[in-house]
Protein backbone atom coordinates (compact mmCIF):
# COMPACT_ATOMS: atom_id res chain seq x y z
CA UNK A 1 0.00 0.00 0.00
CA UNK A 2 1.32 3.46 -0.83
CA UNK A 3 2.74 5.72 1.82
CA UNK A 4 0.74 8.34 3.54
CA UNK A 5 -0.64 11.52 2.07
CA UNK A 6 -0.57 14.51 4.45
CA UNK A 7 -3.84 16.23 3.67
CA UNK A 8 -3.55 19.01 6.18
CA UNK A 9 -0.39 19.80 8.08
CA UNK A 10 0.34 21.86 11.13
CA UNK A 11 3.20 22.15 13.57
CA UNK A 12 3.60 19.48 16.23
CA UNK A 13 6.07 18.50 18.92
CA UNK A 14 9.00 17.82 16.61
CA UNK A 15 7.95 19.19 13.26
CA UNK A 16 5.54 20.79 10.87
CA UNK A 17 4.02 19.96 7.48
CA UNK A 18 5.81 17.49 5.28
CA UNK A 19 7.22 18.87 2.06
CA UNK A 20 4.86 18.27 -0.90
CA UNK A 21 7.39 16.11 -2.75
CA UNK A 22 7.63 13.77 0.26
CA UNK A 23 3.93 13.32 0.91
CA UNK A 24 3.43 10.25 -1.21
CA UNK A 25 6.88 8.81 -0.66
CA UNK A 26 7.18 5.47 1.16
CA UNK A 27 7.74 5.84 4.88
CA UNK A 28 11.32 4.55 4.61
CA UNK A 29 12.18 7.21 2.07
CA UNK A 30 11.22 10.07 4.34
CA UNK A 31 14.73 10.24 5.80
CA UNK A 32 16.15 11.01 2.36
CA UNK A 33 14.42 14.36 2.03
CA UNK A 34 16.63 17.42 1.84
CA UNK A 35 17.84 18.99 5.04
CA UNK A 36 15.41 21.50 6.52
CA UNK A 37 16.37 25.17 6.33
CA UNK A 38 18.01 26.64 9.43
CA UNK A 39 15.16 29.14 9.69
CA UNK A 40 12.87 26.25 10.52
CA UNK A 41 12.23 25.99 14.29
CA UNK A 42 14.43 23.50 16.08
CA UNK A 43 11.41 21.50 17.26
CA UNK A 44 10.43 21.03 13.60
CA UNK A 45 13.93 20.01 12.53
CA UNK A 46 14.10 17.37 15.26
CA UNK A 47 10.76 15.77 14.50
CA UNK A 48 11.22 11.97 14.68
CA UNK A 49 11.16 10.13 11.36
CA UNK A 50 10.12 6.85 12.99
CA UNK A 51 8.36 5.63 16.08
CA UNK A 52 11.69 4.39 17.44
CA UNK A 53 12.88 7.99 17.70
CA UNK A 54 9.99 9.15 19.88
CA UNK A 55 11.21 9.77 23.44
CA UNK A 56 9.45 9.28 26.73
CA UNK A 57 6.65 6.96 25.58
CA UNK A 58 8.28 3.52 25.79
CA UNK A 59 5.24 2.15 27.63
CA UNK A 60 3.34 2.57 24.34
CA UNK A 61 6.05 2.32 21.68
CA UNK A 62 8.61 -0.01 23.25
CA UNK A 63 8.82 -3.70 22.30
CA UNK A 64 5.98 -4.56 24.71
CA UNK A 65 4.09 -1.30 24.26
CA UNK A 66 0.39 -1.34 23.39
CA UNK A 67 0.80 0.60 20.15
CA UNK A 68 3.80 -1.47 19.06
CA UNK A 69 1.92 -4.73 19.60
CA UNK A 70 -1.04 -3.34 17.69
CA UNK A 71 1.15 -2.50 14.69
CA UNK A 72 2.91 -5.87 14.87
CA UNK A 73 -0.47 -7.54 14.52
CA UNK A 74 -1.12 -5.50 11.39
CA UNK A 75 -4.07 -3.65 12.91
CA UNK A 76 -4.61 -0.10 14.10
CA UNK A 77 -7.68 0.65 16.19
CA UNK A 78 -9.21 4.08 16.66
CA UNK A 79 -7.42 5.81 19.52
CA UNK A 80 -7.63 8.68 21.95
CA UNK A 81 -4.17 10.01 22.84
CA UNK A 82 -4.41 11.69 26.24
CA UNK A 83 -1.48 13.69 27.51
CA UNK A 84 -0.16 17.13 28.36
CA UNK A 85 1.24 19.58 25.83
CA UNK A 86 4.53 18.79 24.17
CA UNK A 87 4.59 15.03 24.80
CA UNK A 88 4.26 13.93 21.16
CA UNK A 89 0.57 13.34 20.46
CA UNK A 90 0.62 14.81 16.93
CA UNK A 91 3.99 13.26 16.11
CA UNK A 92 2.85 9.79 17.14
CA UNK A 93 -0.34 10.11 15.10
CA UNK A 94 1.66 11.02 11.97
CA UNK A 95 4.07 8.16 12.48
CA UNK A 96 1.27 5.68 13.11
CA UNK A 97 -0.19 6.62 9.73
CA UNK A 98 3.24 6.00 8.17
CA UNK A 99 3.63 2.64 9.88
CA UNK A 100 0.12 1.50 8.93
CA UNK A 101 0.33 2.79 5.34
CA UNK A 102 -2.62 5.14 5.79
CA UNK A 103 -3.36 8.60 4.44
CA UNK A 104 -2.88 11.17 7.17
CA UNK A 105 -5.55 13.84 7.50
CA UNK A 106 -5.42 16.37 10.30
CA UNK A 107 -8.10 18.73 11.57
CA UNK A 108 -8.42 20.80 14.71
CA UNK A 109 -11.59 20.88 16.74
CA UNK A 110 -10.85 24.54 17.46
CA UNK A 111 -11.17 25.58 13.80
CA UNK A 112 -13.37 22.86 12.28
CA UNK A 113 -17.11 22.35 12.14
CA UNK A 114 -19.67 19.91 10.77
CA UNK A 115 -19.02 20.94 7.15
CA UNK A 116 -15.30 20.23 7.52
CA UNK A 117 -16.01 16.81 9.00
CA UNK A 118 -18.42 15.96 6.18
CA UNK A 119 -15.78 16.81 3.55
CA UNK A 120 -13.18 14.69 5.34
CA UNK A 121 -15.58 11.74 5.59
CA UNK A 122 -16.59 12.01 1.92
CA UNK A 123 -12.93 12.10 0.84
CA UNK A 124 -12.15 9.11 3.05
CA UNK A 125 -14.95 7.10 1.42
CA UNK A 126 -13.61 7.90 -2.05
CA UNK A 127 -10.09 6.87 -1.09
CA UNK A 128 -11.43 3.71 0.53
CA UNK A 129 -12.86 2.81 -2.86
CA UNK A 130 -9.32 2.84 -4.25
CA UNK A 131 -8.06 0.60 -1.45
CA UNK A 132 -6.41 3.31 0.65
CA UNK A 133 -7.40 3.84 4.23
CA UNK A 134 -7.42 7.15 6.10
CA UNK A 135 -6.12 8.03 9.53
CA UNK A 136 -8.02 11.08 10.71
CA UNK A 137 -6.17 12.97 13.43
CA UNK A 138 -8.37 15.34 15.43
CA UNK A 139 -6.43 17.73 17.61
CA UNK A 140 -8.18 19.05 20.75
CA UNK A 141 -11.00 16.57 20.13
CA UNK A 142 -12.53 17.41 23.52
CA UNK A 143 -13.54 20.81 22.10
CA UNK A 144 -16.13 19.19 19.84
CA UNK A 145 -19.59 19.20 21.41
CA UNK A 146 -21.57 16.02 22.04
CA UNK A 147 -23.42 16.15 18.70
CA UNK A 148 -20.17 16.63 16.78
CA UNK A 149 -18.55 13.76 18.67
CA UNK A 150 -21.51 11.56 17.76
CA UNK A 151 -20.79 12.35 14.11
CA UNK A 152 -17.65 10.20 14.30
CA UNK A 153 -19.52 7.07 15.37
CA UNK A 154 -20.68 5.72 11.97
CA UNK A 155 -17.38 6.34 10.16
CA UNK A 156 -15.41 4.73 12.98
CA UNK A 157 -17.76 1.74 13.14
CA UNK A 158 -17.69 1.03 9.40
CA UNK A 159 -13.94 1.64 9.08
CA UNK A 160 -14.19 4.69 6.82
CA UNK A 161 -11.52 6.30 9.00
CA UNK A 162 -9.18 5.25 11.75
CA UNK A 163 -9.80 8.02 14.26
CA UNK A 164 -6.92 9.28 16.41
CA UNK A 165 -8.03 12.04 18.74
CA UNK A 166 -5.67 14.09 20.86
CA UNK A 167 -6.73 15.68 24.13
CA UNK A 168 -5.15 17.27 27.15
CA UNK A 169 -8.35 16.70 29.14
CA UNK A 170 -9.44 13.55 30.94
CA UNK A 171 -11.42 11.61 28.31
CA UNK A 172 -13.76 10.28 30.99
CA UNK A 173 -15.08 13.80 31.44
CA UNK A 174 -14.36 15.44 28.08
CA UNK A 175 -15.66 12.80 25.64
CA UNK A 176 -19.03 11.10 25.48
CA UNK A 177 -19.37 7.45 26.37
CA UNK A 178 -20.42 6.31 22.90
CA UNK A 179 -17.22 7.60 21.34
CA UNK A 180 -15.04 6.27 24.15
CA UNK A 181 -16.55 2.80 23.75
CA UNK A 182 -15.29 2.73 20.15
CA UNK A 183 -11.77 3.96 20.87
CA UNK A 184 -8.86 2.80 22.96
CA UNK A 185 -7.46 5.44 25.29
CA UNK A 186 -3.67 5.69 25.33
CA UNK A 187 -2.13 7.80 28.09
CA UNK A 188 1.01 9.67 27.10
CA UNK A 189 3.36 10.49 29.94
CA UNK A 190 4.95 13.86 30.54
CA UNK A 191 8.57 13.70 29.44
CA UNK A 192 10.81 12.75 32.34
CA UNK A 193 14.32 14.01 32.99
CA UNK A 194 15.93 11.26 30.93
CA UNK A 195 13.73 11.93 27.90
CA UNK A 196 14.36 15.68 28.10
CA UNK A 197 18.11 15.08 28.29
CA UNK A 198 17.93 12.96 25.15
CA UNK A 199 16.24 15.87 23.39
CA UNK A 200 18.99 18.21 24.57
CA UNK A 201 21.64 15.87 23.17
CA UNK A 202 19.82 15.70 19.84
CA UNK A 203 19.60 19.49 19.76
CA UNK A 204 23.35 19.81 20.36
CA UNK A 205 24.06 17.34 17.56
CA UNK A 206 21.70 19.13 15.19
CA UNK A 207 23.19 22.54 15.98
CA UNK A 208 26.80 21.34 16.02
CA UNK A 209 27.77 22.75 19.40
CA UNK A 210 27.11 22.14 23.08
CA UNK A 211 24.72 24.24 25.06
CA UNK A 212 26.49 27.03 26.96
CA UNK A 213 25.23 25.78 30.32
CA UNK A 214 26.83 24.62 33.54
CA UNK A 215 25.60 21.22 34.82
CA UNK A 216 23.18 22.87 37.23
CA UNK A 217 22.06 25.23 34.47
CA UNK A 218 21.34 22.25 32.26
CA UNK A 219 19.31 20.60 35.02
CA UNK A 220 17.40 23.85 35.54
CA UNK A 221 16.58 24.03 31.84
CA UNK A 222 15.03 20.57 32.00
CA UNK A 223 13.10 21.50 35.13
CA UNK A 224 11.80 24.68 33.50
CA UNK A 225 10.38 22.62 30.61
CA UNK A 226 8.08 20.82 33.07
CA UNK A 227 7.77 17.72 30.91
CA UNK A 228 7.05 19.64 27.66
CA UNK A 229 9.47 18.70 24.86
CA UNK A 230 8.37 21.47 22.52
CA UNK A 231 8.86 24.09 25.20
CA UNK A 232 12.30 22.68 25.99
CA UNK A 233 13.48 22.95 22.39
CA UNK A 234 12.11 26.47 22.08
CA UNK A 235 14.17 27.45 25.13
CA UNK A 236 17.22 25.72 23.64
CA UNK A 237 17.02 28.04 20.63
CA UNK A 238 17.12 31.04 22.93
CA UNK A 239 20.10 29.66 24.83
CA UNK A 240 22.00 28.86 21.63
CA UNK A 241 21.56 32.45 20.48
CA UNK A 242 23.86 33.58 23.31
CA UNK A 243 27.55 34.31 22.71
CA UNK A 244 29.71 31.19 22.84
CA UNK A 245 31.86 32.55 25.67
CA UNK A 246 28.99 32.81 28.12
CA UNK A 247 27.99 29.82 30.23
CA UNK A 248 24.82 30.09 32.26
CA UNK A 249 24.29 28.58 35.69
CA UNK A 250 20.85 27.98 37.21
CA UNK A 251 20.45 31.57 38.40
CA UNK A 252 21.61 33.07 35.11
CA UNK A 253 19.31 30.82 33.11
CA UNK A 254 16.31 31.67 35.29
CA UNK A 255 16.93 35.39 34.79
CA UNK A 256 17.18 34.95 31.02
CA UNK A 257 14.22 32.66 30.36
CA UNK A 258 10.65 32.80 31.53
CA UNK A 259 9.67 29.75 33.53
CA UNK A 260 6.89 27.69 32.00
CA UNK A 261 3.50 28.48 33.50
CA UNK A 262 2.26 25.85 35.94
CA UNK A 263 -0.22 23.47 34.33
CA UNK A 264 -3.35 24.06 36.34
CA UNK A 265 -6.95 24.68 35.44
CA UNK A 266 -9.28 25.48 38.30
CA UNK A 267 -12.26 24.09 36.41
CA UNK A 268 -10.76 20.83 35.13
CA UNK A 269 -9.04 17.64 36.16
CA UNK A 270 -5.83 19.12 37.58
CA UNK A 271 -7.92 20.99 40.13
CA UNK A 272 -9.35 17.72 41.44
CA UNK A 273 -6.05 15.84 41.18
CA UNK A 274 -4.18 18.32 43.36
CA UNK A 275 -6.85 18.75 46.01
CA UNK A 276 -7.04 14.96 46.22
CA UNK A 277 -3.26 14.82 46.65
CA UNK A 278 -3.45 17.43 49.42
CA UNK A 279 -6.27 15.62 51.22
CA UNK A 280 -4.59 12.22 51.06
CA UNK A 281 -1.22 13.62 52.14
CA UNK A 282 -2.90 15.07 55.22
CA UNK A 283 -4.69 11.80 55.89
CA UNK A 284 -1.33 10.04 55.63
CA UNK A 285 0.16 12.42 58.25
CA UNK A 286 2.75 13.83 55.83
CA UNK A 287 2.82 17.59 56.45
CA UNK A 288 5.72 18.09 54.03
CA UNK A 289 3.88 16.58 51.08
CA UNK A 290 0.71 18.39 52.12
CA UNK A 291 2.53 21.74 52.15
CA UNK A 292 3.92 20.97 48.68
CA UNK A 293 0.49 20.31 47.17
CA UNK A 294 -0.92 23.32 49.02
CA UNK A 295 1.79 25.49 47.44
CA UNK A 296 1.25 23.90 44.02
CA UNK A 297 -2.40 24.86 44.12
CA UNK A 298 -1.63 28.43 45.15
CA UNK A 299 1.02 28.76 42.44
CA UNK A 300 -1.53 27.53 39.93
CA UNK A 301 -3.90 30.33 40.90
CA UNK A 302 -6.35 28.35 43.04
CA UNK A 303 -8.69 30.39 45.23
CA UNK A 304 -7.40 30.00 48.84
CA UNK A 305 -11.03 29.98 50.00
CA UNK A 306 -11.58 26.71 48.18
CA UNK A 307 -8.56 25.23 49.94
CA UNK A 308 -9.77 26.59 53.31
CA UNK A 309 -13.14 24.95 52.75
CA UNK A 310 -11.50 21.60 51.95
CA UNK A 311 -9.19 21.83 54.98
CA UNK A 312 -12.19 22.50 57.21
CA UNK A 313 -13.90 19.47 55.80
CA UNK A 314 -10.76 17.44 56.48
CA UNK A 315 -10.70 18.59 60.09
CA UNK A 316 -14.22 17.25 60.59
CA UNK A 317 -13.92 14.13 58.45
CA UNK A 318 -10.40 12.83 59.07
CA UNK A 319 -9.29 14.31 62.38
CA UNK A 320 -12.58 14.52 64.17
CA UNK A 321 -12.58 13.86 67.91
CA UNK A 322 -8.99 12.63 67.90
CA UNK A 323 -8.14 16.35 68.09
CA UNK A 324 -11.25 18.39 68.93
CA UNK A 325 -9.27 21.62 68.42
CA UNK A 326 -8.68 20.90 64.73
CA UNK A 327 -12.11 22.05 63.59
CA UNK A 328 -12.14 25.38 65.46
CA UNK A 329 -8.57 25.99 64.27
CA UNK A 330 -9.70 25.36 60.69
CA UNK A 331 -12.50 27.88 61.03
CA UNK A 332 -10.08 30.36 62.63
CA UNK A 333 -7.55 29.94 59.81
CA UNK A 334 -10.29 30.42 57.23
CA UNK A 335 -11.48 33.57 59.03
CA UNK A 336 -7.89 34.84 59.31
CA UNK A 337 -7.48 34.53 55.57
CA UNK A 338 -10.73 36.42 55.00
CA UNK A 339 -9.50 39.25 57.23
CA UNK A 340 -5.92 39.48 55.97
CA UNK A 341 -6.28 38.38 52.36
CA UNK A 342 -3.31 37.26 50.24
CA UNK A 343 -0.47 36.73 50.76
CA UNK A 344 -0.47 37.20 54.56
CA UNK A 345 -3.60 35.16 55.14
CA UNK A 346 -2.15 32.18 53.32
CA UNK A 347 0.29 31.70 56.19
CA UNK A 348 -2.65 30.90 58.48
CA UNK A 349 -3.77 28.25 56.00
CA UNK A 350 -0.22 26.88 55.88
CA UNK A 351 -0.26 26.63 59.70
CA UNK A 352 -3.55 24.76 59.45
CA UNK A 353 -2.06 22.36 56.89
CA UNK A 354 0.79 21.54 59.27
CA UNK A 355 -1.57 21.14 62.23
CA UNK A 356 -3.86 18.80 60.33
CA UNK A 357 -0.93 16.84 58.94
CA UNK A 358 0.54 16.26 62.39
CA UNK A 359 -2.76 15.76 64.28
CA UNK A 360 -3.94 12.30 65.35
CA UNK A 361 -6.46 11.02 62.83
CA UNK A 362 -9.90 9.52 63.29
CA UNK A 363 -12.83 9.16 60.93
CA UNK A 364 -14.96 7.61 63.70
CA UNK A 365 -17.42 10.52 63.75
CA UNK A 366 -17.67 10.48 59.94
CA UNK A 367 -18.28 6.72 59.97
CA UNK A 368 -20.80 7.01 62.81
CA UNK A 369 -22.70 9.75 60.96
CA UNK A 370 -23.00 7.64 57.80
CA UNK A 371 -24.14 4.64 59.86
CA UNK A 372 -26.71 6.78 61.65
CA UNK A 373 -28.09 8.01 58.33
CA UNK A 374 -28.45 4.43 57.10
CA UNK A 375 -30.13 3.37 60.34
CA UNK A 376 -32.51 6.35 60.26
CA UNK A 377 -33.62 5.43 56.74
CA UNK A 378 -34.09 1.78 57.69
CA UNK A 379 -36.15 2.36 60.82
CA UNK A 380 -38.68 4.81 59.39
CA UNK A 381 -40.73 6.93 61.84
CA UNK A 382 -40.34 5.12 65.15
CA UNK A 383 -41.28 7.26 68.16
CA UNK A 384 -38.77 8.08 70.88
CA UNK A 385 -39.35 6.16 74.11
CA UNK A 386 -42.11 7.80 76.16
CA UNK A 387 -39.95 8.50 79.21
CA UNK A 388 -37.80 11.04 77.34
CA UNK A 389 -40.75 12.97 75.89
CA UNK A 390 -41.93 16.19 77.45
CA UNK A 391 -45.52 16.27 78.79
CA UNK A 392 -46.76 19.88 78.60
CA UNK A 393 -50.48 18.83 78.61
CA UNK A 394 -52.59 16.65 80.84
CA UNK A 395 -53.42 14.29 78.01
CA UNK A 396 -49.76 13.72 77.31
CA UNK A 397 -49.15 12.93 80.97
CA UNK A 398 -52.02 10.43 80.89
CA UNK A 399 -50.39 8.81 77.86
CA UNK A 400 -47.20 8.28 79.86
CA UNK A 401 -45.07 11.02 78.35
CA UNK A 402 -42.14 11.69 80.66
CA UNK A 403 -43.05 8.89 83.07
CA UNK A 404 -40.03 7.25 84.65
CA UNK A 405 -37.50 9.74 83.29
CA UNK A 406 -34.38 9.99 85.43
CA UNK A 407 -32.51 13.30 85.58
CA UNK A 408 -28.91 12.33 84.84
CA UNK A 409 -27.38 15.13 86.89
CA UNK A 410 -29.04 13.66 89.97
CA UNK A 411 -27.94 10.09 89.18
CA UNK A 412 -24.84 8.46 90.62
CA UNK A 413 -21.76 9.50 88.59
CA UNK A 414 -24.06 11.78 86.56
CA UNK A 415 -25.21 8.85 84.46
CA UNK A 416 -28.65 7.21 84.62
CA UNK A 417 -28.06 4.51 82.01
CA UNK A 418 -31.56 4.83 80.58
CA UNK A 419 -32.48 3.81 77.02
CA UNK A 420 -32.77 6.64 74.52
CA UNK A 421 -33.41 4.61 71.35
CA UNK A 422 -36.99 3.77 70.22
CA UNK A 423 -38.49 0.92 72.23
CA UNK A 424 -39.04 -1.10 69.03
CA UNK A 425 -35.36 -1.28 68.04
CA UNK A 426 -32.26 -2.58 69.68
CA UNK A 427 -29.41 -0.36 70.71
CA UNK A 428 -26.75 0.28 68.06
CA UNK A 429 -23.13 1.24 68.69
CA UNK A 430 -22.62 3.82 65.92
CA UNK A 431 -19.67 5.83 67.24
CA UNK A 432 -16.62 3.67 67.78
CA UNK A 433 -13.70 5.88 68.84
CA UNK A 434 -10.17 4.95 67.99
CA UNK A 435 -7.37 4.79 70.52
CA UNK A 436 -5.65 7.79 68.91
CA UNK A 437 -5.35 11.25 70.41
CA UNK A 438 -8.19 12.52 72.54
CA UNK A 439 -10.39 9.65 71.35
CA UNK A 440 -8.45 7.32 73.61
CA UNK A 441 -9.96 9.20 76.56
CA UNK A 442 -13.40 9.18 74.92
CA UNK A 443 -13.15 5.43 74.43
CA UNK A 444 -12.46 4.98 78.15
CA UNK A 445 -15.53 7.06 79.02
CA UNK A 446 -17.81 5.14 76.67
CA UNK A 447 -16.55 1.84 78.00
CA UNK A 448 -17.25 2.94 81.58
CA UNK A 449 -20.76 4.15 80.66
CA UNK A 450 -21.51 0.92 78.80
CA UNK A 451 -20.72 -1.11 81.92
CA UNK A 452 -22.87 1.20 84.07
CA UNK A 453 -25.76 1.01 81.59
CA UNK A 454 -25.64 -2.78 81.58
CA UNK A 455 -25.63 -2.97 85.35
CA UNK A 456 -28.48 -0.49 85.82
CA UNK A 457 -30.74 -1.90 83.11
CA UNK A 458 -30.33 -5.48 84.27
Amino acid sequence: MAGRRDERGSGDLFGGPVAPEARDAPAGARRMRSAPPRTQPLADRLRPASLDEVVGQDHLLGPEGALRRMLDRGTLASLILWGGPGVGKTTIARLLADAAGLRFVQISAVFSGVADLKRVFDDARQWAGTGRGTLLFVDEIHRFNRAQQDGFLPVVEDGTVVLVGATTENPSFALNGALLSRCQVMVLRRLDDEALERLLCRAETECGRPLPLTPDGRATLRAMADGDGRYLLNMVEQVLALPDDRRLDAQGLSSLLARRAVLYDKDREEHYNLISALHKSLRGSDPDAALYWFARMLEGGEDPRFIARRLTRFAAEDVGMADPQALPLAVAAWETYERLGSPEGELALAQLVVHLGTAPKSNAVYTAYKAARRLAKATGSLMPPAHILNAPTGLMKELGYGKGYEYDHDAEEGFSGQNYFPDEMRREALYRPTGRGFEAEIARRLDRWARLRESRQS
